[in-house]
């Protein structure tokens, strides 16, 4: 059959929960426009229910995920960036329809997107060196404090960049050993849906990260609210929805992640985010464990150690 005879296959677009790919346990779906009202796709319209599974398949993954080597970590990060790399043409169509943007433009942003994969995994096993160390303290003691993952964090993805803004959140949170459930741009879904298949063929297991589809109030108050989740990045929440997450997320003492003036909601175009991303969302959610040690009897011989 020629190709001007045949019919396309059109896309479906789902979930990305648990490292596999559900639809909506309610069944809806929603339509997704270009930047000229042009429809693009339909896409599952997660519920309350839908965010609970991600929860528990984030902590599910949590202690495989935590318990990994830093450097392991780096080189998961790193295939992340391949993969993406391999479809490179396919998010730059995704992203041009979505923000609106010219195919150089996108193709901009997807290669940027692509180098913060790569440039996050390279601080997976350094970070531990700017955020932890030796304390010196006055006695027989070492006193060494480390940092470690907060645990499940819940991410509110930027609205607008919905490819290098929505890399820039969720690297550094599995850099540091966390797993997250993030909540993609509620009207430029469709990157995000697609790097869960990226994530799925990356080595990154099953449930370490999760995504949804929908509307971002619906499913972050339910999220903030979560007594096993334990952080959420409000990035893309405005200034009423963020204030109501900060509240829910204080029942159980939540890490809170306020976003900055260029990531706020309704001001985060793609090139907000091509600036180098530092190091504050790396250190957002870790704890800092610190140890203390006895050195053994001091004398004339010296330490025991």
């Amino acid at each position: 059959m020629s190709e001007n005879n045949r019919l396309g296959v059109f896309k479906t677009y789902k979930l990305y929960v648990g490292g596999k790919f559900p639809r909506s346990e309610s069944g809806r779906v929603y339509e997704v426009t270009d930047s000229k009202g042009a429809w693009l796709a339909n896409v599952p319209q997660s519920s309350r229910k839908d965010a609970r599974d991600a929860v528990v398949a984030a902590r599910k993954a949590f202690g495989g995920w935590s318990g990994a080597t830093a450097y392991n970590r780096g080189q998961v990060l790193y295939r992340v960036a391949e993969m993406l790399e391999g479809r490179k043409e396919q998010f730059v169509r995704e992203v041009a329809a979505s923000e609106g943007l010219s195919k150089s433009k996108a193709a901009a942003v997807v290669n940027a997107a692509i180098d913060r994969w790569v440039w996050y995994a390279g601080w997976t096993d350094k970070i531990g060196q700017i955020s932890g160390g030796a304390n010196p303290v006055a006695g027989p003691f070492f006193n060494l404090s480390t940092p470690e993952p907060t645990g499940v964090v819940a991410v509110l993805a930027p609205q607008k960049s919905s490819l290098l803004g929505l890399v820039s959140v969720i690297a550094p949170v599995i850099a540091t050993g966390n797993t997250a459930v993030v909540i993609a741009s509620a009207d430029a879904p469709l990157p995000a849906l697609s790097l869960g298949e990226v994530l799925a063929t990356s080595d990154v297991p099953g449930g370490v990260v999760n995504i949804l589809s929908g509307a971002t109030a619906e499913l972050a108050a339910p999220l903030a609210a979560h007594q096993d989740v334990n952080a959420i990045d409000l990035t893309g929440a405005g200034a009423e929805l963020a204030k109501e997450l900060e509240i829910a997320a204080a029942d159980n003492l939540k890490r809170v992640l306020r976003p900055q003036p260029a990531e706020a909601d309704g001001s985060d175009p793609s090139t907000d985010w091509l600036a180098a991303p530092g190091t504050h969302r790396l250190t957002a959610f870790l704890e800092t464990k610190t140890v203390w040690h006895p050195t053994g009897a001091l004398g004339t011989s010296g330490s025991s150690y």
